[in-house]
């Protein structure tokens, strides 16, 4: 799973689709509402954001994060990669078809 956050739903749909189109996720939830704290250019900054969760594979990493940082909006956009412990068989075979 990669966490990525967009500034708003246009850029979140944008970002999911091409993932989704690409092959490089099998599926993205835009979680929107999510309010974000953090220091740019010397200033503590907040503001609320769509928080994207990227289902993929790590093979997949590279390419996915070369991509996300030539269509994000953001100079440093977060590209964090959370490794899944456990997945059913069933949503990995299709996850694994779907990026295949």
């Amino acid at each position: 799973m990669i966490l990525c956050t967009v500034p708003d739903e246009a850029t979140a749909e944008k970002l999911a689709k091409g993932l989704v189109e690409e092959r490089l996720a099998a599926c993205v939830n835009a979680i929107p509402g999510v309010k974000s704290f953090y220091q740019w250019q010397g200033r503590i900054e907040s503001d609320t954001e769509v928080q994207l969760v990227i289902k993929t594979r790590s093979e997949h990493f590279d390419e996915l994060a070369a991509w996300i940082s030539e269509n994000h909006p953001y100079d440093v956009p977060e590209i964090v990669a959370i490794p899944a412990e456990r997945v059913s068989d069933a949503y990995l075979a299709w996850a694994t078809h779907q990026t295949s």
